[in-house]
């Protein structure tokens, strides 16, 4: 299954969206109300901390949240003596500090909210997230990225050069676990940082994070007690294999398809599985290979080419045997 290059290049933002965890972005620093807090106090510590929501919490466990559309619509319908429990929204959506800020950009897009609440694995509070807390943090993260690893992205970039053989791969393999999702990402921001260091063109390392992170992603959601990745690098090309002993792919060409998913609902419930994953490795890839078997599992190659004519002798390869 052949790929095309993007017609739009990937941008550092983009990158770090996958990268970056809520938590690293989020706001900790949490002012909250509970269910009993009048409205008009509400109201004026919106105005005095220039902030538009609040969650709400009772004995440590949030319940609610209470935002300046709520306080609005109390003004206009007088009933400012009301409690926050009275007019807030219950049962609010929140979003797992060790998810990816892709799941946050994801989750903003569907709701269309200005807040989301921000929970660890236990469920307890730990931070609220805005739109605008993902902007200052890539901007941050951005600044910083640029500042580290300069001494070691030289050595590394070398390191083809500097070891004598007719032919040196490095090969990267880390082992994926099923519904490991507090350690979703791990795998691509190794890669990418390997990548990096080996002085990769930035836009094609954007490629390969992006689709490895989909990848592993995958494996995560689907298998059934998860599989690996292999980064397999050389000067001319990377090759990234994913493979998973997960329940297969009974219809490959249906699965290719955009918001095609058989996530099961819980995995839906966390902001992962919209059935875009294959989609967008495709799009990253410059050749996507995608061998799959019900019952057995899935092994996913995914090429992108470092030099112009490393594709034509890619072709070579196949037709007569080769290193790759």
């Amino acid at each position: 299954m052949e790929g095309s290059r993007l017609a739009q290049e990937f941008t550092k933002v983009q990158e770090l969206v996958y990268e970056l965890k809520i938590a690293q972005v989020m706001t900790r620093d949490v002012i909250t109300v509970s269910p009993a807090t009048p409205l008009r106090e509400v109201k004026e510590i919106l105005r005095t901390r220039r902030i538009s929501g609040l969650p709400v919490v009772r004995d440590h466990e949030l319940v609610g949240i209470v935002s300046i559309e709520d306080i609005i619509k109390a003004l206009e319908s007088d009933a400012m003596d009301a409690t926050v429990g009275e007019k807030m929204t219950p049962n609010p959506v929140t979003l797992i500090a060790d998810e990816s800020v892709v799941q946050a950009v994801n989750m903003f897009s569907r709701y269309n909210y200005g807040r989301f609440p921000v929970v660890d694995r236990s469920g307890a509070l730990v931070g609220i997230i805005t739109a605008g807390d993902i902007t200052r943090g890539l901007l941050k993260a951005i600044e910083l990225d640029y500042r580290q690893d300069e001494i070691s992205r030289y050595r590394a970039s070398h390191i083809f050069e500097d070891i004598p053989s007719d032919r040196t791969t490095l090969v990267l393999r880390y082992e994926i676990k099923a519904r490991d999702f507090a350690r979703g990402g791990e795998a691509s921001s190794r890669i990418k940082k390997a990548l990096t260091r080996l002085n990769v063109p930035p836009k094609i390392v954007r490629r390969v994070a992006i689709a490895t992170y989909e990848a592993e992603m995958n494996i995560i959601i689907h298998a059934d007690v998860g599989g690996y990745l292999v980064a397999d690098i050389w000067p001319e090309r990377i090759r990234l294999r994913a493979v998973d002993t997960g329940p297969g792919i009974p219809d490959i060409e249906q699965a290719m398809q955009p918001g095609f998913s058989t996530a099961p609902a819980w995995i839906r419930e966390l902001g992962f599985g919209a059935g875009m994953g294959l989609v967008n490795i495709k799009h990253c890839a410059d050749e996507m290979i995608l061998e799959s078997e019900a019952g057995r599992g899935t092994n996913l190659e995914v090429n992108f080419y470092l030099q112009p004519d490393a594709r034509s002798g890619r072709a070579e390869e196949r037709q007569g045997g080769g290193p790759g």
